[in-house]
């Protein structure tokens, strides 16, 4: 997997803003070529029979410049999607299994400058994708207009990283199998976030996660557009590491104003003692006057909290 230098957070939005791109070119299925795996120059009209022919090996797809209303379930093997373009791939409006475009169940993937746009499902957990086990690497993509960004199952020794990229408009809470989310982890052993926006959230949180161990570093969360929106980061079971130099503005529109961050709100899995919580910025939107609590906290452990600026109206730390 790809190891990537840190970028300065101007560059992080300039970055956001060439993603947001429409793609060049509309492709419906089956676009013969589209899809080339690198290692063998194979092309394909699909990108299910580019990851069929992977099978259980490891091996990169990259992807022609368009908009696919297409979907692929990887069942096992270690695949890096590329796009040819970073900002210039689409993948819009069509899921596999009921779930996602990418249903990822192998051994680990990669994706790599792809947009995910317009995904519903019944049951209201529709996403760009789906990971139900494995490791996965997110760099440079863009998650939209979507019920869901990322959501995940649970795997205890798994990891997943995310970097410079975009989450926007998505979120809701209109299903009765509860509320879908930006990004929402289940039980993994550890979660890394940098350099990512989320923004213009359209119900529930916007970065939910189980894992046992989160690292959530230069991140800005613009809820000034959202709309019925709760927490910006929501730990519900406990975890241990750092939330660090974030940028976080709160909206007007909220269902749950009370707080900024949660922790252990929900059945404790992971210990928290320890968990830092440093140098990030926090303030309302311009013109609104209200009372909330940057920290709240559930559990009752010893968190680390130095550095944070906020703004009139916010209690930094607050046990629940």
């Amino acid at each position: 997997m790809m190891k990537i230098a840190p970028f300065s957070r101007t560059a992080v939005f300039a970055m956001a803003a060439a993603l947001a791109l429409p793609a060049v070119a509309i492709k419906a299925q089956p676009v013969p070529g589209a899809f080339t795996v690198v290692e063998s120059g194979q092309t394909f009209a699909t990108l299910q029979e580019a990851v069929n022919a992977v099978g259980n090996s490891r091996a990169t797809i990259r992807i022609a410049n368009g908009l696919y209303r297409q979907c692929a379930v990887q069942q096992q093997g270690v695949i890096i999607y590329e796009a040819e373009e970073p900002g210039k791939v689409t993948f819009a409006g069509r899921s596999c299994e009921g779930k996602a475009a990418f249903v990822l169940r192998g051994t680990g993937a990669e994706v790599r400058g792809i947009t995910f746009s317009n995904l519903a499902v019944a049951d209201g957990n529709g996403a760009g994708i789906r990971l139900e086990q494995g490791a996965l690497n997110v760099a440079y993509a863009r998650f939209e207009n979507s019920q869901q960004g990322i959501l995940t199952g649970n795997d205890p020794g798994g990891r997943i990283y995310i970097t410079r990229s975009t989450f926007t408009g998505l979120g809701t809470c209109e299903n009765s199998s509860g509320c879908a989310h930006s990004l929402y982890i289940g039980d993994y052993g550890s979660l890394t976030v940098r350099e990512s926006r989320f923004e213009r959230g359209t119900g529930g949180h916007y970065l939910k996660a189980r894992a046992a161990e989160v690292v959530i570093e230069g991140n800005s969360f613009d809820d000034a557009n959202g709309r019925t929106t709760n927490y910006m980061i929501d730990l519900p079971a406990g975890s241990t590491g750092r939330i660090a130099d974030n940028w976080f503005v709160q909206g007007r529109d909220k269902e749950n104003y009370s707080a900024f961050i949660a922790l252990g709100a929900e059945d404790l899995l992971h210990p928290s003692d320890g968990l830092k919580v440093e140098n990030n910025e926090a303030r309302f939107v311009p013109g609104l006057q209200r009372n909330s609590v940057f920290f709240a906290d559930w559990t009752g452990t010893r968190i680390a909290m130095q550095g944070n600026r906020l703004a009139a109206g916010l209690k930094q730390y607050e046990q629940r």
